[in-house]
């Protein structure tokens, strides 16, 4: 049988380096990268979709207000709403990070925190792709049942956060400072998002479980097998 195709979204702009990471982060666990950009053709098919991480979403589409010293990607806003419209009503497995998990709250309805560290007064900043942020997840959810742990460290490359949750959507992991960490649907069998970068973290053996459980529903997705 043939690799799953899983989709990775990005901007067109984004690093070599980053996509590398996206790229082997799927593969080494069986599945079949296809870089998806606002430029790039658009696929007809798919057994697995990752939205990716990168800018900032467009506050008009959660009623957020407008942030001006932030960067902004409305065609890739666009494309990843339309992906989701079109791939989730079909059960694809989906994984959602860092701004990934942002958009798939907005597109169900959901709201964003803007900016953590204006609203959370005297929040430490994290930028790192290290991991040096403990995150509790909750016991009995999904995320727990396939990352194998109750707490994990991971990394940080985040200023804005879920606020309100999306339709459907269970809030399932916080870090120690309160904000939401992780997401996941009570209506599909893989609908997940997680504020940190799994694909940095290459030997850390929960996160590398998470990619390799969204390839395994990607295999049985492409051979019309439903939990």
């Amino acid at each position: 049988m043939a690799r799953p195709l899983i989709g990775i979204t990005t901007s067109d702009a984004k690093s070599q380096l980053a996509w590398w990471f996206d790229w082997f982060a799927v593969w080494r666990h069986g599945g079949r990268p296809l870089r998806l950009s606002p430029s790039r053709p658009k696929p007809k098919h798919l057994d697995g979709l990752i939205i990716g991480g990168g800018d900032d979403i467009e506050a008009s589409l959660y009623g957020g207000e407008v942030q001006l010293d932030v960067r902004l990607d409305l065609a890739r806003d666009e494309l990843e709403l339309n992906l989701l419209e079109r791939f989730i009503p079909q059960h694809t497995p989906v994984l959602g990070i860092c701004r990934g998990a942002q958009l798939i709250n907005v597109h169900l309805g959901g709201t964003l925190d803007p900016d953590i560290y204006t609203t959370h007064e005297g929040l430490k900043r994290r930028r790192t792709v290290l991991p040096r942020k403990t995150v509790d997840i909750v016991g009995a959810s999904q995320l727990h049942r396939l990352l194998g742990v109750t707490w994990c460290r991971v990394n940080s490359l985040h200023h804005q956060a879920v606020n309100r949750a999306g339709e459907g959507i269970d809030i399932v992991a916080r870090d120690r400072d309160g904000l939401v960490q992780g997401i996941e649907s009570r209506d599909h069998d893989f609908l997940i998002g997680v504020q940190w970068h799994p694909e940095w973290l290459i030997f850390n053996r929960p996160q590398q479980r998470l990619i390799r459980a969204l390839v395994a529903a990607a295999e049985r997705h492409q051979l019309g097998i439903t939990r």
